[in-house]
């Protein structure tokens, strides 16, 4: 692959300018492997790229580390199939969620996508709760965000719930696919396949994410693993472990991520009022700036529910998000808080000053 069939432009070109000018070059992360390594493609090849110990001197948080879809610095070893990670090149867009664990860190899934396909599976798995929570994240992303509602072969009626899903998604293509029939797939290909265009497929276990990746790239080498999911609940199995960006015969890039059992909301200041514009636009004829839409005077929103124009379910949704989102939201302290404690200056008295010291590991 080309830098250009890779997704590279004038514009990457032009913020990578200083890092050319020290002597690197550019390459995009295509796969990560394990912790700080990852295989990146330059225009000479695939190489093993690693983070070493100049990167740690500017990277200090998770996000601040590659990703797939990432264009990073790279200084190629001699002799070897091996670079060395500089930096990051500024992110178009991000699709990020909060890490799972009791640390607050960002974790992007994936980076510089231009398209996040959110799927979802027509059995006993679809829940249109989990697509509005992943829809608020791709607004957030900075990518167009399209719902696709796959495995419509088990489904009685698939025009129904995309009905349903318009609702709840107004403004957002819904498409329609199967993997068995081959439904949808090539209207799938032909609006979003262009060359260079990169696409992320995003979506919870057994959805058929890595079987619509091989349906698309029928004639590629090596097919992305899938799983069968269990007939009692649909749940499937990770059969993708990890995140990998691959070029379709169209010479579209496609990545694919592991199923996520649970998305947990990440940054997305915008993203709720993106996913539900037409609350927001309600909002604006209300009588006062800071309607809480319960029972102030000249609420608009309150008169939408009332005649039916807006959903119940979609403001209990949109509520819910608002109030994940204010609960996750970093709580501000007075700079002084501690300071002003009169036990503050006995507590420091005595203790001498230490050298950080950091540890890293492969």
């Amino acid at each position: 692959m080309t830098l250009a069939e890779l997704g590279w432009t004038d514009a990457l070109a032009l913020a990578f300018a200083p890092h050319a000018a020290a002597g690197l070059e550019p390459a995009r992360v295509v796969c990560e492997l394990r912790r700080n390594f990852y295989a990146v493609h330059t225009a000479a090849g695939e190489v093993l790229g690693e983070c070493g110990g100049g990167f740690f001197h500017h990277a200090r948080t998770p996000d601040q580390f590659p990703a797939v879809g990432d264009w990073v610095a790279v200084k190629r070893r001699e002799g070897e199939a091996r670079a060395d990670l500089h930096a990051v090149l500024p992110r178009r867009t991000k699709f990020s969620r909060r890490a799972s664990g009791s640390e607050v860190i960002e974790q992007i899934v994936a980076a510089n996508i231009d398209t996040v396909f959110l799927v979802s599976g027509l059995d006993r798995n679809f829940n249109p709760k989990r697509i509005q929570r992943f829809l608020v994240a791709a607004q957030e992303s900075g990518a167009v965000p399209v719902i696709i509602l796959n495995k419509s072969d088990v489904c009685d009626d698939a025009d129904a719930v995309r009905r349903e899903v318009e609702v709840l998604a107004p403004g957002v293509a819904v498409l329609i696919t199967s993997t068995t029939t081959r439904k949808g797939l090539k209207a799938l290909a032909a609006n979003y396949g262009q060359p260079g265009r990169t696409v992320a497929f995003i979506g919870s276990s057994g959805v058929g994410k890595s079987s619509l990746i091989n349906a698309l790239v029928r004639d590629f080498d090596a097919p992305l693993p899938t799983g069968e999911v269990r007939e009692k609940d649909s749940k499937g199995r990770h059969t993708t472990t990890r995140r990998e960006l691959v070029l379709t015969p169209s010479g579209a890039l496609v990545i694919d991520t592991p199923g996520m059992r649970e998305l947990q909301l990440w940054g997305v200041e915008d993203g709720v009022e993106d996913a539900f514009a037409d609350i927001k636009a309600l909002a604006l004829r209300c009588r006062f700036t800071n309607c809480g839409h319960n029972s102030e005077p000249g609420c608009a929103v309150r008169v939408a529910l009332a005649g039916g124009e807006l959903a119940a379910a979609r403001f209990d949704a949109y509520r819910k998000l608002k109030a994940e989102k204010e609960a996750s939201a970093p709580k501000e302290r007075k700079p002084g808080a501690f300071a002003s404690k009169p036990s503050w200056k006995q507590k420091t008295e005595g203790l001498k000053p230490f050298r950080h010291r950091q540890h890293h590991d492969d």
